[in-house]
């Protein structure tokens, strides 16, 4: 378990992973959100993002099973944010570029592992592709709108855009994963955001001033510009080049099931 949850939020975390266990097999456990991003408020959730395998024989039958099972409960005064997606369709996402997936088999904070992983993560680094940009930049966007169109603009809002914005970047130029804002910040040229990381970890609602929201509304443009130039020069391909052997692993990993 990470250090990163407090002991008390960790006694809740292997609880719920318990239960979830026990009704799915998880390929991964990962813990995301501000946990992993390095700028936890004692008010944050626990978001739990896992990959789970189904059963080979239920992907046979008649019945369509859900491919994603979500949970979102506070338990002892944790709050929790579970949500765990099927092999198949989280490979499906990685070929198109999908983050989220990406950050559970790659990330650092992985809660639990199952021996298969390690089969697959070389596979899922060969097959990195700048398809990711558009996540990443989709999603820095999103934040961005957010911080503008909020009433209350909040050093979490700046952070997420950084965060998402420098992970991609730093991807897309060394093909290494760093969801922790707090590695990329000196590289890419913003050590002054370890004030809102400061003012974050206050509280999740830290609202910024006038002056600060003017500040970093012009500050993440250059991180939008650098992600761009990260895109442009990148060495990753245009498109996965081991498209045909995820899929053979996947068939291997259901075969293995049925027997």
């Amino acid at each position: 378990m990470t250090q990163a949850a407090p002991e008390h939020a960790r006694r809740v975390i292997d609880a719920v992973l318990r239960e979830e266990q026990a009704k799915r097999r998880h390929l991964v456990v990962a813990l995301s959100g501000a946990h992993a991003y390095g700028f936890p408020s004692p008010d944050s959730d626990m978001d739990l993002k896992a990959i789970h395998i189904a059963k080979a024989q239920s992907l046979l039958g008649l019945s369509a099973l859900p491919t994603t099972s979500d949970r979102a409960e506070v338990i002892d005064g944790i709050e929790i944010d579970y949500t765990s997606n099927e092999l198949g369709a989280a490979l499906r996402g990685l070929l198109k570029g999908n983050g989220n997936y990406l950050e559970r088999v790659l990330g650092k904070l992985q809660l639990l592992a199952d021996p298969l992983l390690q089969e697959l993560i070389p596979l899922v680094r060969q097959s990195l592709s700048k398809r990711y940009y558009h996540h990443y930049r989709g999603f820095a966007r999103q934040q961005a709108t957010e911080l503008t169109k909020s009433p209350n603009p909040t050093a979490k809002n700046v952070l997420y855009v950084l965060r998402t914005a420098l992970t991609g970047t730093r991807l897309l130029r060394t093909a290494d994963l760093h969801v922790d804002l707090n590695d990329n910040l000196d590289e890419y040229g913003y050590p002054d955001a370890r004030d809102l990381i400061v003012l974050k970890q206050a509280g999740e609602r830290s609202v910024l001033d006038a002056a600060g929201l003017h500040h970093w509304q012009t500050r993440i443009q250059s991180a939008f510009e650098q992600l761009l130039d990260a895109f442009h020069n990148s060495p990753l391909p245009d498109e996965p080049p081991n498209a045909a052997a995820l899929e053979a692993w996947l068939i291997d990993v259901r075969l293995r099931e049925l027997r």
